[in-house]
């Protein structure tokens, strides 16, 4: 088998996969009622998941004292810290704008921030809550206690959202936030202030507006919402919940919505997500129902549920630090346990190169140098292959009327002459893999983005502005296919050379630091080509 239709089979097989993901199948239900529905209350209590009550221990028996309800029109409350801004408002307590300090939607200076949410009407802000059986209003008025927070370094603040309910439910939303973490906690408490039991599950609404992926450009290759559940991360394509809502219920850990980049996300703390529904209430919305186990709550108890958000870039080392295995929400395929350390290898040779485009091509040379024994075995086999053609050839003359025949006799060429027919392919195919967790780390890694490298490439997630590197990556390519030793017979290697011009044209838009990395690569083949060539000859 030849070196060449190896790599190029399954390059091109990775290739495909790195921009169409294989989704595994998840339980879909029947939507209850129409879309528009799902999007203002959720389902009943009978739909929910019957989870061990949420009574807090020693809660209090004495009547729980029902605060005022607000008057008056909604107001916002911001929070600054030294990674993002958040503006809440008081109407359902919802976070209606949501944007990240450190990262920019184009590079230089037109950058802008980076903007997660930024929504004006009031069904559509994050984070509200819905339960019909609690009398919760998703769109309610909230009294708040506090005002903006300015938070920086290690400094902690809350905000503490208050409605009361019809049916006498006091429900508290606490945030927690801390001046250089995007990590946010919220505590949401309900309080029975009325004379009867209270029991429901309590609906975390998040909405996140789809946009035009095409418009969108590169950031949107990765683009909808995908869950932790029953130990395997579950991704739903977009046009699909246009169709028909889908629906999670087993050992929930999180669930988030994410882009190629950045994302926003819910995770369970103890428990406390029972259920998660997808849907799509509009075009241009994706609505995630986080369901909470049922609250059991007495006249004059109390009881909470607890979830930590995170909404902020898809860091490796940040996702980790978070715990959850929120870091699974990087889909790097079948390579994940190549790819993860190659990332972390690519952050530790920037500490000390300062530059992506550098540690790329040191990361690519160390490749090359550990797999030099393997590749130099290869292209030796292929080259004394190479030698042996014209016996085969006149062993396939001799016996073209009998195949076994032939097929003894070549074996037997290959023992007098001690050459393993395989010896070609084994040695790469223990490369691949490598190089495909390579290609998949520096396809989704954040830490390319906008990250520059020399001259015109001034970021290395994007393509060659001027098709520069991908033209010189073609050119060693069809180098290195004519260094390459073969078997083939004329029409076939003449099919071989075209090789070079399609993985042209496929890498005119790939991200620079891909380009960059396939031709160092080819750079290297050719001079070990050379090497193997002349110590062969020798």
């Amino acid at each position: 088998m030849e070196k060449r239709t190896i790599i190029a089979i399954l390059l091109s097989i990775g290739v495909m996969y790195a921009y169409s993901f294989i989704f595994p199948p998840a339980k879909q239900v029947p939507p209850a009622g129409s879309a528009k529905q799902v999007a203002v209350s959720s389902a009943t209590v009978a739909a929910a998941p019957q989870a061990a009550p949420a009574t807090a221990p020693g809660a209090p028996t004495a009547p729980i004292a029902v605060p005022a309800q607000p008057a008056g029109a909604a107001r916002d409350i911001t929070v600054d810290t030294d990674l993002y801004s958040a503006v809440f408002s008081t109407q359902g307590a919802g976070l209606k704008k949501f944007v990240l300090k450190k990262y920019k939607d184009v590079a230089g200076p037109k950058g802008q921030d980076i903007v997660l949410v930024n929504e004006t009407a009031a069904n559509r802000f994050n984070l509200l809550n819905d339960s019909r059986e609690l009398g919760l209003n998703p769109t309610a008025l909230y009294n708040v206690g506090g005002s903006d927070l300015k938070l920086t370094g290690t400094n902690k603040g809350t905000l503490e959202f208050t409605t009361t309910t019809p049916q006498g439910v006091v429900f508290k939303k606490t945030y927690t936030f801390t001046g250089d973490a995007y990590r946010i906690g919220l505590t949401e408490q309900v309080q029975n202030a009325g004379s009867a039991q209270v029991a429901a599950p309590v609906h975390l609404l998040q909405t996140s507006r789809v946009i035009d992926q095409k418009a969108g450009g590169g950031r949107y290759e990765v683009y909808g919402p995908s869950t932790l559940t029953d130990n395997a991360v579950k991704s739903e394509k977009l046009d699909s919940l246009l169709k028909t809502p889908v629906q999670f219920d087993k050992n929930i850990v999180w669930s988030a919505f994410a882009d190629k980049y950045f994302m926003e996300s819910v995770i369970a703390e103890k428990g406390s997500i029972a259920q998660v529904r997808l849907s799509r209430p509009s075009v241009d919305a994706n609505l995630r129902d986080i369901v909470s186990p049922t609250v059991t709550v007495a006249p004059g108890q109390s009881a909470a549920v607890n979830y930590t958000l995170y909404y902020g870039p898809k860091d490796l080392d940040i996702l980790k630090a978070q715990g959850s295995r929120l870091e699974e929400v990087i889909d790097y395929g079948w390579f994940a346990p190549i790819a993860k350390p190659l990332v972390v290898f690519l952050k530790f040779l920037y500490k000390y190169t300062g530059n992506y485009g550098i540690a790329i091509i040191v990361i690519t040379c160390l490749l090359k140098l550990v797999f030099f024994p393997l590749t130099h075995k290869s292209y030796k086999s292929m080259k004394d292959m190479q030698k042996l053609q014209p016996k085969m050839n006149e062993l396939k003359e001799k016996y073209k009327n009998d195949r076994d025949a032939m097929n003894r006799a070549v074996m037997e060429l290959y023992k007098t002459h001690k050459v393993n027919p395989l010896g070609g392919c084994l040695p790469m195919l223990v490369q691949i893999p490598v190089f495909f967790g390579l290609y998949r780390a520096l396809m989704y890694s954040i830490e390319l983005r906008h990250a520059p490298f020399y001259l015109w490439i001034t970021d290395l997630s994007a393509k060659d502005p001027y098709y520069v590197t991908p033209l010189i990556m073609g050119a060693t390519m069809f180098i290195q296919q004519k260094m390459t030793p073969t078997n083939m017979d004329p029409v076939q290697a003449k099919m071989m050379l075209m090789l070079p011009v399609v993985f042209t044209f496929m890498f005119l838009n790939f991200p620079s630091g891909l380009v960059i990395y396939w031709l160092v690569n080819n750079v290297l083949t050719i001079a070990q080509q050379m090497y193997i060539n002349k110590s062969v000859a020798d």
